[in-house]
């Protein structure tokens, strides 16, 4: 169970007002010590929330003891090898609309493994046009949390553990 994920924007506030619609919650400041972050607070039981903040911070280990540290990499970043999978309390036209709203692709597309058939399905929805987030109806994500299984990725022969 993943409770929250940070993952940088442009636009931090927009972005998380954006991911708030996604997750049938609401955006916030973030409350921690990162100027201009925000977050996007579901309300769930499992008090799942995504925090943005600007592009240009890194976080770092903590220098000796001390917890992580946020640290300012200026620099543009068009893409970015990161993405997530989220299960949304509202359907695909929901989902589509508010992407399209934001301004952002977002696009309906099957998913399997190379030369199977598609075995489960998301909304793409690229935040800034930038980086990917899964994005599946509640109602879809059983065939995802079933075939995603050890005797799945066993029966596909993906093991790398003897």
């Amino acid at each position: 169970m993943i409770h929250h994920f940070s993952l940088p924007a442009r636009d931090p506030v927009n972005v998380a007002k954006v991911l708030a619609k996604l997750i049938g919650g609401r955006a916030y400041r973030f409350s921690g010590p990162l100027p201009g972050a925000a977050m996007a607070v579901s309300g769930d039981r499992h008090g799942t929330m995504i925090e943005v903040y600007p592009e240009t911070i890194v976080m770092a280990p903590g220098d000796d003891e001390a917890p992580v540290a946020y640290r300012s990499l200026p620099g543009d970043r068009s893409y970015m090898g990161f993405h997530a999978l989220l299960s949304v309390p509202l359907d695909r036209m929901a989902i589509e609309r508010i992407g399209a709203e934001a301004g952002w692709r977002t696009k309906f597309f099957s998913r399997a493994a190379p030369g199977r058939p598609p075995v489960f399905h998301v909304v793409e929805v690229w935040v800034e046009n930038r980086y990917l987030l899964e994005v599946v109806p509640a109602e879809m994500i059983a065939v995802y949390e079933a075939y995603m299984q050890p005797a799945q990725m066993e029966a596909l022969d993906l093991s790398l553990t003897p």
